[in-house]
């Protein structure tokens, strides 16, 4: 399965790096050549000599051993992939903040190759807030996340933060090194987050979308070899992903100018903004004064995004469109994929809990234009972005 390919693994001080041992093993049965380089910490839980017995090459350590300094640069550079499990929260830090002070970064700040994590660390430590952020610098810096199991932790507790299974991540190995260039060359247009329509220079109607969806999907586009172009509307998330081109946007009518210029050249749209359906017709250049106690707004329908590049789809380029709705749902997607020419439609119910705005998580069912119907249970919205490009991508290879 993995013949020829190389493949770099890191290990760092936690409970969770005998899953190493593991992994390892797996990838050399499946033909990978394995190289493994340790924290010094690392060796406290397992020991070079089982992980050099199983990757069949020299663990190492140390910048300098034995006399001889290890060429870090040529490491990050051997590679055709770096998977870092376990990661600790202490060697996350250091990578989220440009930290150089064993082989192992110094090897992770060398590396051309896409990179890898598998976190392992405590309930209370995963879910700190210096964590979190330390996650999304690391995601904007284009590495991948596996995502922490729940289970039994080594404090005892039962809980999040258990480094996901040998099986899980080898899965995630392959599909970097086998799926990730499926989009290679492609342009892909995707829109992402709300829209804000001004009544007055300080008012607006707006809706409480975040963007996170949208720009999951762009990143995991990016991933696969995409050129993304991403108009985001209003939204406090800062992207820095190579291959994705960020296009900030306020209203729906400056959300429609982009795309309908872009859409004729792109091979992709997704449609994943939730989009002002009304704008105010009168917008004062003042802000209104509270001198009356009621007060009328007269609106007009904006542009239908969705609907305007459905009717100039050509052949060969694929239009993905979202709904959320929180009452009959299949209908309103089955319609929506019907009327707008689109060839997915993504659904998202306001009655699923951990489900639409501003969750880290979602919960999805696909309706595609072949009839189709794929349901998925809750995850995280970028593994709800893997799945949706899976699909995309099945269904442009069809």
């Amino acid at each position: 399965m993995f013949d020829g390919k190389k493949i770099l693994v890191g290990v760092t001080g936690s409970i969770a790096a005998y899953k190493s041992i593991l992994l390892v093993r797996m990838l050399v049965k499946a033909g990978a050549e394995v190289k493994v380089v340790m924290t010094p910490a690392a060796k406290d839980f397992v020991t070079p000599l089982s992980l050099s017995t199983l990757s069949k090459n020299p663990v190492l350590v140390d910048l300098f051993q034995e006399g001889s300094w290890a060429n870090h640069v040529l490491l990050g550079r051997w590679a055709d992939v770096m998977i870092i499990a376990p990661l600790s929260c202490n060697t996350l830090a250091k990578m989220a903040n440009g930290f150089c002070d064993n082989l192992l970064l110094a090897v992770y700040l060398s590396a051309t190759c896409p990179v890898i994590v598998a976190p392992a660390m405590d309930e209370d430590m995963w879910k700190h807030p210096s964590t979190k952020t330390n996650i999304d610098k690391l995601k904007s810096f284009g590495n991948r996340i596996v995502p922490v199991e729940k289970g039994e932790l080594a404090s005892g507790l039962y809980g999040d933060g258990r480094m996901a299974e040998p099986e899980t991540i080898f899965k995630f190995v392959n599909d970097i090194l086998y799926l990730d260039r499926a989009l290679a060359g492609k342009k892909v247009l995707i829109t992402a987050g709300p829209t804000y329509e001004s009544i007055d220079p300080v008012r607006f109607i707006g809706n409480h979308s975040s963007g996170k969806m949208g720009v999951a999907i762009a990143a995991e586009m990016a991933q696969r070899g995409a050129n993304v172009y991403l108009v985001l509307g209003p939204s406090s998330l800062e992207i820095n992903v190579p291959g994705v081109f960020v296009k900030r946007v306020e209203s729906s009518e400056e959300m429609y100018e982009a795309c309908a210029e872009k859409f004729p050249s792109s091979d992709i749209a997704v449609m994943s903004a939730a989009v002002a359906d009304y704008t105010p017709i009168s917008k004062s250049k003042e802000k209104i004064k509270k001198t009356t106690d009621t007060f009328r707004l007269d609106l007009a329908k904006t542009k239908d995004i969705l609907k305007s590049l459905g009717q100039q789809k050509k052949n060969g380029q694929l239009l993905i469109g979202f709904a959320l709705e929180n009452n009959n749902e299949r209908e309103y997607a089955m319609n929506k994929l019907k009327s707008k020419n689109a060839d997915m439609i993504v659904l998202n119910s306001l009655n699923d809990a951990g489900a639409g705005f501003g969750h880290d998580t979602n919960k999805i069912t696909i309706f595609e234009k072949n009839g189709d119907e794929i349901a998925y249970e809750q995850k995280t919205k970028q593994q709800v972005a893997k799945d949706i490009v899976d699909r995309i991508i099945k269904m442009m290879y069809a």
